[in-house]
C-alpha cells in the first residue's frame, strides 16, 4: 500500500497547473526521480569512502552518518544546478532537493525497518547486488508526496 499509493504522487506531477510551465512537467518529473535517485547513490558511495557511524545500527547497518550528510548535501546540489529543468530558482531547487533526500533517507530506513520486522533480507533479485526492484524505489515513497505537494503548495 505505501509504495503504490506514496509513488503514485511522482506521476501526479504531471497533471499541476503551474503557471509559465505549461507543458514541460515532465522535466518535473525527471528532477524529482533524478535528484532521489542520485541522494541513493550517493549516499552509499560516501558511506563506502567516509562511513564509521552507523544512522541506525539495528534497521540498516549500511547506513551512516558520513553517506547520509555527503550524499544528501552533494544531490541537493545537483538539484541547485538542474533548476532550470523546474520552475524553481536556483536556492528553491535546492530546497526542494534538500526536501526530498530528507524524505528519501527516511523512506529507506523505514521500508529497511519493514524488511528486517518481518525478516525478508531482500524485495526481489532484479537487480542483483542492490536489493531488488522496492529497494530502488523505497526512497520515492516518502519523497514523492512531500515533492508534490511542495510543488502544488508554492508553485500552482
Amino acid at each position: 500500500m505505501v509504495c503504490v499509493y506514496f509513488v503514485s504522487y511522482a506521476p501526479a506531477l504531471l497533471v499541476l497547473q503551474i503557471p509559465g510551465y505549461e507543458r514541460q512537467n515532465a522535466k518535473l518529473l525527471f528532477f524529482f526521480a533524478c535528484v532521489v535517485q542520485l541522494s541513493d547513490v550517493l549516499q552509499y558511495v560516501f558511506g563506502k569512502l567516509f562511513g564509521h557511524r552507523p544512522v541506525a545500527a539495528t534497521i540498516s547497518p549500511n547506513k551512516t552518518l558520513e553517506g547520509f550528510l555527503g550524499g544528501t548535501i552533494a544531490a541537493s546540489m545537483v538539484g541547485a544546478g538542474l533548476w532550470w529543468v523546474t520552475p524553481f530558482s536556483p536556492l528553491a531547487a535546492f530546497g526542494m532537493a534538500l526536501a526530498i533526500t530528507l524524505m528519501g533517507f527516511c523512506g529507506g530506513l523505514t521500508m529497511s525497518a519493514i524488511k528486517r520486522d518481518r525478516g525478508v533480507k531482500d524485495y526481489g533479485e532484479l537487480l542483483p547486488g542492490h536489493g531488488g526492484m522496492m529497494d530502488r524505489i523505497d526512497s520515492l515513497c516518502f519523497a514523492a508526496p512531500v515533492f508534490f505537494h511542495l510543488t502544488r503548495f508554492f508553485y500552482t
